[in-house]
């Protein structure tokens, strides 16, 4: 079945129902913000990524390629 199809069928059992918690259950599915990942990391995480982002505009890292002729 292609998405146009499936989005057809879900609006006619959509308007066959009076169910008003399916309703309801169906409205809070597709308006539920999406959750980013960054709020699932820890404050000691996200300093860690904050300062791996500094080093990187001060130029200390290494390039990948650079790091992998060491382990080759």
């Amino acid at each position: 079945m292609g998405i146009q199809l499936e989005k057809r069928e879900v609006i006619n059992i959509l308007e066959g129902t009076n169910d008003l918690s399916i309703i309801l259950a169906v409205k809070k599915l597709l308006t539920k913000k999406k959750k980013d990942w960054w709020d699932d990391l820890t404050d000691e995480q996200k300093e860690e990524i904050k300062e791996g982002e500094r080093q990187i505009e001060r130029g200390e890292f290494v390039e990948y390629e650079e790091m992998m002729k060491k382990f080759r």
